[in-house]
């Protein structure tokens, strides 16, 4: 990953890659549900983003980008399970975890320090 990427960007090539599984696990594994599972926890995290640029208020931001990471945290969930039921093999799911687990800590990171900002211009 690029270290100019924002975290828009990230999430809607991530967004991208999962809608491609989605559709491998679809067509050639006839995988209905895990797909669908994690299609629509992996797009969510970009969408989530996307609303909280227009949040009404930071506490608004906070709530949107906290959503996001718990679509995010369940995404690794369904990964996870696609990685060890075999539906996927590890090498090519290695990259979308990693990805995912760095969005994470994005996500983790630009909310406390908005929660942290928010606190101090109470004071």
């Amino acid at each position: 990953m690029k270290k100019k990427d924002t975290i828009r960007e990230l999430t809607y090539k991530f967004a991208i890659r999962i809608i491609r599984m989605a559709k491998y696990l679809q067509e050639e594994k006839k995988e209905y549900i895990l797909s669908k599972q994690v299609l629509k926890s992996g797009t969510a995290i970009g969408a989530l983003i996307r609303e909280g640029q227009y949040a009404e208020s930071d506490a608004d931001f906070v709530h949107k980008l906290s959503i996001a990471l718990k679509e995010a945290n369940e995404t690794e969930y369904w990964l996870s399970l696609l990685q060890e039921t075999e539906y996927i093999s590890s090498e090519k799911l290695h990259t979308l975890l990693d990805e995912n687990i760095s969005i994470i800590k994005m996500l983790i990171a630009i909310i406390k320090t908005k929660k942290k900002n928010i606190n101090n211009e109470k004071l």
